[in-house]
């Protein structure tokens, strides 16, 4: 294996280290459910983790992301706070912890799983982490029932859900939830309104599948659409418009530092997304992993072209 190719392996794994110390478990037994409100029948729970998307109504509930499975008690009550409905359907946008830690949990209580192929599959066969680590598989109840690989419809609670798949973004397994009747879009990790952009290189994640999964929400979001992300703030289609284009600004940036024959050290210490960080919250914990992943994006993708 050519150098450069094994130095940019070292980087992803570097990436991915980083994103697994940032993300210690808390004390879950001090977490607490906030709950948003966007429309009569539908709301938004933050704890820890990934961002929960619920549509309630006559016919039941549907979920968006389950958080950690610690959690799932704290949820219920939260929901049950908003509908004395059952909680029928749960989609997972994506495989990390965060989002599908309470499958089983739910699972067991009556809800039926939707993802995608890929995240079923991540799910059942793990990557090794970071360190080497061997993955854990999933046990059978936190596995989604029902996959696909192409959009799906589910009709409940007079809501048309739309299940989108966003290939190659934040992992190779994401999905956009689209609530038509109420102009809302749930995004999962591919977009997020706190710090950094991030992509999972180790889970199939791409700078070119993000940049395309912001492009295709973009197209999708009007003037008045409601954007649940991952985490942070709800948001509207300019924020995503923004990402979008910080993440091509600094691709570019980092693009030419390697065309200089920098180093990845070097790099960092140019500060690539200076002109950015006053305007991203909680920039300074995520800039230097979100100029990690490019720095090995762009090696890659320069190695790959020079053994053409």
């Amino acid at each position: 294996m050519p150098k450069i190719a094994r130095a940019s392996l070292v980087l992803v794994a570097s990436v991915f280290a980083l994103a697994a110390a940032a993300q210690q478990r808390p004390d879950f037994s001090k977490v607490e459910i906030k709950t948003t409100q966007l429309a009569p029948n539908f709301h938004v729970l933050e704890g820890q983790g990934g961002a929960i998307s619920v549509l309630s109504g006559p016919e039941g509930v549907l979920l968006v992301d389950s958080q950690f499975a610690p959690l799932t008690d704290k949820i219920v009550e939260a929901i049950k706070k908003i509908s004395d409905k059952p909680i029928r359907f749960l989609v997972n946008t994506h495989v990390h912890g965060d989002h599908v830690g309470g499958n089983e949990n739910l699972a067991k209580a009556g809800a039926l799983i939707f993802a995608r192929d890929q995240l079923r599959a991540r799910l059942q066969n793990p990557n090794p982490a970071a360190d080497g680590t061997p993955g854990k598989p999933a046990v059978a109840e936190a596995l989604p029932v029902v996959t696909y690989d192409n959009q799906v419809t589910i009709h409940i609670d007079g809501e048309h859900v739309r299940l989108i798949p966003i290939r190659s973004a934040h992992t190779d397994g994401d999905t956009l939830v689209f609530f038509p009747e109420h102009d809302i879009l749930a995004v999962g990790d591919y977009f997020r309104s706190t710090g950094y952009p991030v992509v999972d290189l180790n889970n199939g994640g791409t700078l070119a599948g993000i940049i395309d999964g912001l492009g295709a929400t973009i197209g999708r979001a009007g003037p008045n659409t409601k954007v649940v992300p991952g985490h942070g703030p709800i948001v509207g289609r300019d924020a995503l418009i923004a990402q979008r284009d910080l993440i091509i600004a600094v691709r570019d940036k980092v693009a030419a530092l390697v065309d200089q024959g920098k180093t990845l050290e070097e790099t960092i210490a140019a500060k690539p997304t200076a002109e950015f960080d006053a305007k991203v919250p909680n920039a300074e914990q995520s800039s230097e992993r979100f100029v990690k992943w490019l720095y090995a994006e762009v090696k890659t993708a320069k190695t790959k072209t020079a053994a053409r």
